[in-house]
This record gives structure tokens, C-alpha cells and sequence, in this order.
């Protein structure tokens, strides 16, 4: 699946069959952040680490995020929310 794939299957009522990390994408720009979180939060891939990190920096918990940018080895993110959710699901989708 490309980007824009992705991109265009948030128009419709189905997530797309995609692993838990980009699933958990998929929620949350559907507006569900609670079960982008559910997504992510059982998953112990470093990938839903990442996004279980930006989830928590939308959420304003800066603490825990930071927490989850460690466990999937990648900096805190100081840019736009979404470009860090774009920059996400760019890397998960290559």
C-alpha cells in the first residue's frame, strides 16, 4: 500500500488490513484517539512504540511520550503533529 492509498482509504468507514502501528494511525486521523491508543498499546513492535509516542504528544503528555519515543528508539519530535503523523506513516509504509 502507498502513502496515498492510505491517505484515501481514511475517506471511507473500514480501516484498511494493516499492521497494528499504522492501523493505529488510521484511527486517530479518523478522530478515535482511544482506539488508535488500544491499537498500539498491546502491540509490543518498536513501530506502534513510535506511534504509541505521538499519541501521547497529541494527548499533551509529554512525559509518557518521551517514555515511548525511547522504547522505539527515535527522538521526541518537535515539529507539527502532522507532519510527525505523515513522517510516520511514510516509514511505515516503505
Amino acid at each position: 500500500m502507498t502513502f496515498e492509498e492510505f491517505k484515501a482509504s481514511l475517506a471511507g468507514d473500514t480501516p484498511p488490513a494493516v499492521p497494528a502501528p499504522l492501523l493505529g494511525l488510521w484511527y486517530d486521523a479518523k478522530g478515535d484517539w482511544d482506539k488508535a491508543h488500544r491499537t498500539v498499546q498491546n502491540d509490543p513492535s518498536v513501530e506502534s512504540a513510535w506511534v504509541h509516542a505521538y499519541l501521547h504528544r497529541k494527548e499533551g503528555d509529554l512525559s509518557n511520550a518521551h517514555y515511548w519515543y525511547r522504547r522505539a528508539g527515535k527522538p521526541p519530535y518537535t515539529g507539527s503533529l502532522e507532519s510527525e503523523w505523515e513522517q510516520i506513516a511514510r516509514a511505515l509504509l516503505e
